[in-house]
């Protein structure tokens, strides 16, 4: 079975992952819908770095999914 693929732009998803470089972390996890994971990653710096970084590395494999479970 073929998976589903989001209608979000996985490089726009990545640029906006980066922002944790200037205190945004989250901002990634709101365009996917994930709301409030976005808002717990706000709050936390991104998971302490550690989450954000997790988040990056998906991204990038094209594993990371929007907030009804598509691909990216």
């Amino acid at each position: 079975m073929e998976e589903e693929i989001s209608t979000r732009v996985r490089s726009k998803t990545f640029l906006l992952s980066l922002l944790i470089l200037l205190g945004f972390g989250g901002v990634h996890r709101i365009y996917a819908g994930k709301i409030w994971t976005g808002i717990l990653q706000f709050v936390t710096g991104g998971g302490f770095v550690i989450w954000q970084i997790i988040d990056m590395i998906m991204i990038l494999c094209g594993s990371f999914r929007d907030k009804e479970g598509r691909i990216i």
